[in-house]
């Protein structure tokens, strides 16, 4: 059962009770993230993340993670383009304990000196981590250029430069200015009464006062390019992307289904076309980056240095065919049924409900029943899907990056998507 209640300083609380589980899953959310940092700021949100987790008045850091050892715990957190959250789970019996916690690091954290340069050096090794898993840093450097001039394009760690000038003033001024009562939502799910877990709640967070609120986010501008990357690297790694659906857009709907077909599945047509068919790429997948007021529909494959065109060719294909093709009624029936098996799978896990009662209050300031969910997919047609592929699809509506050890200039990747 669903419950919400609005604390006196304009914390949201929603809660979902699942008699059945033995469990307990809260989240601390702030409608914050990475685009909301200045330039000067990159990674200032996620270096707060760590910083929550490394002392209090009460507590020193080994300390919390005893605490939630002692109760059979796990805690955790996490920052993203628009969000950062502290969670937690308990079983259900330990809640108090869990709460005390999660609220004590939440409000009352040192940002201790000592501790910020300790931890200074670790973010500095994420960073550099990301830097050599080229799989994964090609999307960083994607993201740079599709969201070009807007902070939402600017990885969520920052940068080495910035991240060493971050000190402990800079991020109190940061808690003050952002993490404002009217961009906190707490949620929880499972075995809990509402009521109980206000009283746990409530006298400790109603205290929060922050007065100032963050500004309202500039809306980006995709930007489409053709850019090689050069890199002494094993492989070569291919993005491509092009305008996709927000989260509050009705046509995430088509978009995500487009999506099942085009190549986020094992039977989907990118994967069984160039890894199945002619075992051309071991990693090949689509994606959907949705976020408040944009969305990117993205592909990737990691490819050896040789077979780049032909890939490339096939890609173009699979897509040509979708632009001028129906998806017959049997594939886009198959794509609804994977994507309602796996909201009603994770629908069993608490965390998986706990993220979604925050994500659906911050959205739509409500909570979305799943048969909603259902009914609104059940409705797209294969015309619906591509009437909207064809609005985002086109060789000047297209972002494309290669990175790696590629024998080609920008300008020659240009003429190759040019072709027909």
């Amino acid at each position: 059962m669903y419950r919400k209640t609005v604390l006196r300083n304009g914390i949201r609380v929603v809660t979902e009770k699942i008699p059945f589980a033995h469990s307990v899953s809260t989240g601390i959310w702030v409608n914050v993230g990475s685009r909301d940092e200045s330039f000067e700021e990159r990674g200032i949100t996620h270096f707060i993340e760590h910083m929550l987790f490394k002392g209090t008045q009460r507590r020193s850091a080994l300390d919390i993670a005893k605490e939630f050892d002692a109760v059979g715990g796990f805690a955790n957190a996490f920052t993203s383009k628009e969000h950062v959250c502290f969670h937690a789970k308990v079983l259900a019996a330990h809640l108090p304990v869990l709460i005390d916690l999660l609220t004590d690091l939440f409000l009352e954290s040192l940002f201790s000196p000592e501790e910020i340069g300790r931890e200074q050096n670790v973010i500095l090794q994420e960073i550099r981590m990301v830097e050599d898993t080229p799989d994964e840093y090609i999307h960083v450097l994607f993201q740079e250029n599709f969201w070009k001039f807007n902070t939402l394009g600017l990885p969520i760690y920052g940068s080495v430069e910035t991240v060493e000038k971050i000190r402990r003033d800079e991020m109190l001024g940061y808690v003050s200015r952002n993490f404002h009562p009217g961009e906190i939502v707490i949620s929880a799910a499972g075995n809990l009464e509402h009521e109980q877990f206000l009283d746990l709640i409530a006298p400790s967070m109603e205290k929060l006062n922050h007065p100032t609120r963050r500004p309202p986010r500039e809306n980006p501008r995709h930007h489409f390019f053709s850019h090689v990357v050069q890199k002494d690297l094993e492989q070569v790694h291919l993005t491509i992307g092009m305008q996709g659906s927000s989260q509050t857009d009705e046509a995430r709907f088509k978009s995500h289904l487009l999506n099942v077909i085009l190549g986020s599945s094992m039977s989907s047509r990118l994967f069984q076309e160039i890894r199945e068919k002619r075992g051309l790429a071991y990693s090949v997948y689509s994606f959907c980056h949705s976020h408040e007021d944009a969305g990117m529909l993205g592909i990737y494959a990691g490819i050896s240095p040789e077979n780049v065109e032909q890939v490339l060719r096939l890609i173009k294909g699979e897509l040509s065919t979708l632009a001028n093709t129906l998806i017959p009624e049997s594939e886009l029936s198959a794509a609804k049924e994977y994507v309602k098996g796996n909201m009603y799978i994770n629908a069993e896990s608490n965390d998986s409900r706990m993220n979604r009662l925050a994500k659906n209050e911050f959205l739509f300031g409500r909570y979305v029943p799943f048969d909603e969910i259902e009914d609104k997919m059940n409705r797209v047609t294969p015309r619906d899907i591509q009437s909207w592929f064809l609005d985002v699809y086109g060789r000047d509506k297209m972002a494309v990056m290669l990175y790696g050890p590629v024998n080609m200039e920008s300008a020659q990747l240009e003429k190759l998507l040019a072709e027909g």
